[in-house]
């Protein structure tokens, strides 16, 4: 009876209640900020949030909290986008994206696999080498789409081996992303009575490449059919063999290269970013009478996802402030029943709060409170726990409709309109990394 009135209880919570009704207006086709919208009123009607006080929250934040921030909370993730959106606008203004594009076609010719590989591979770099996340998928990929639909691939696998290089480096690798994703990992675990440092973390984070190699490795054997896609003007135009480097495409790669270095020197991305629109406009990358079109055309590729996460972070913070994330937390636990149901129930709720917030970042300080005590009461290890708040917090970022992970590879491959949001990039992704993570998770935090 005691365990009824639990679920029952469960079934109930606000945040379980505004997820549900997100995920299920996503997958109706329902517009991605229209679902959040309405999650986040379905939030403030289940919770006792007077609706003043709760668009005060969505707008503002909580003064007391400090990590609940309302929009702003994702206001210099959104000005990178936008920024760096007028950089990709300048790019596609030069022919150096149709050279590269070029320069890749010879190289795969008819290898399908070596092409969707590839770009998981580069995709990697986007997270710890060259730290600009999604920022180089609307100028590396639209251009791609000719020989994607030449060699007829299956543009889900596409989406698969993007969002596999945009989460999988940040989860297993302390650099880049890595590096702040790991050291929130250290953080909170120290706050809540577990020390650790940052190389126990990445000595045993980097186990969480394996499930998402898996998925990758399965996503593309599933989605290996020849698929064809009806050809429109963005996708053609291939008459790249009289192409070359001039003045503009030079300025051009002047603005990126500095773009890249001021980020990981500065460590700021909208400064970066910035700073290479500047070079570009000194060494004629972007002509000024072209100016303002291209700022223009910059902030329309990338304004409608940098406005989006703004509304996400609103949304994370009204779901902070129902309480019902740690009703939620602590109603699991007591039906965990072992260590087993405890690593599932953990990483099934890790599941559920990052796919409503759409950030695994802001996920692990609302799981790290609950998580450490409730791992060391049920017996483990202190890798395991790293384990599961790691794992916990990362899944959910694939397949989410709110997180940049599945956002950025549908900007890049949907430049012809040719492919859906939540049935092209959220559901392959969710199945194919999601599933993964829940089974590997399970697995190595019992043997950890």
């Amino acid at each position: 009876m005691q365990k009824f009135q639990k679920r029952q209880k469960m079934l109930t919570n606000p945040v379980f209640i505004s997820i549900c009704v997100m995920c299920a207006l996503c997958l109706l086709r329902c517009n991605v900020m229209l679902a959040i919208l309405i999650g986040t009123i379905c939030a403030v009607l289940s919770s006792k949030i007077p609706l003043g006080d709760a668009i005060n929250l969505f707008i503002n934040g909580n003064p007391e909290n400090a990590g609940s921030l309302g929009m702003g909370g994702n206001l210099e993730t959104a000005l990178s986008y936008l920024l760096l959106g007028v950089i990709a606008s300048a790019i596609s203004k030069t022919n150096l994206t149709a050279i590269l594009v070029r320069a890749v076609a010879n190289l795969i010719s008819d290898k399908k696999y070596v092409f969707i590989f590839s770009i998981a591979f580069f995709a990697c770099f986007s997270q710890n080498l060259i730290p600009v996340h999604i920022a180089f998928i609307p100028i590396l990929i639209p251009p791609l789409v000719k020989i994607m639909n030449s060699l007829k691939i299956d543009r889900r696998a596409v989406a698969c081996a993007l969002t596999f290089g945009l989460q999988t480096p940040y989860m297993a690798l302390p650099l880049g992303f890595g590096l702040i994703f790991m050291g929130l990992i250290e953080k909170n675990m120290n706050a809540n009575g577990i020390a650790v440092s940052l190389s126990d973390i990445s000595s045993v984070m980097w186990l969480s490449a394996v499930p998402m190699l898996a998925g990758l490795i399965l996503a593309v054997i599933y989605y290996r059919k020849p698929r064809e896609y009806a050809e429109t003007k963005q996708s053609l135009d291939a008459h790249f063999s009289e192409l070359k480097m001039g003045m503009h495409e030079w300025g051009a790669l002047a603005g990126i290269a500095v773009c890249f270095a001021v980020q990981i020197w500065i460590k700021s991305l909208p400064f970066a970013a910035l700073s290479g629109i500047l070079v570009m406009l000194a060494s004629k990358g972007i002509e000024w009478k072209k100016l303002d079109n291209v700022f223009d055309e910059g902030v329309h590729m990338m304004g409608y996802i940098a406005f989006l996460m703004l509304i996400a972070a609103g949304y994370g913070t009204i779901l902070k402030e129902t309480g019902g994330v740690d009703e939620l937390v602590h109603v699991a636990s007591t039906l965990s029943g072992g260590k087993l149901g405890g690593a599932l129930l953990m990483i099934g709720i890790g599941l559920l709060v990052t796919m409503g917030i759409g950030s695994s970042f802001g996920t692990i300080p609302i799981i790290a409170t609950i998580y450490c005590p409730l791992a060391a009461q049920l017996g483990f290890s202190t890798a395991a726990t790293i384990f599961i708040i790691g794992v916990a917090a990362g899944i959910g970022d694939a397949g989410s409709p709110a997180s940049d992970s599945t956002l950025g590879p549908t900007v890049g491959l949907n430049i012809d309109g040719e492919h859906s949001h939540i049935w092209d990039t959220c559901v392959p992704t969710f199945i194919f990394f999601n599933i993964p993570l829940i089974i590997f998770g399970i697995i190595f935090s019992m043997m950890l």
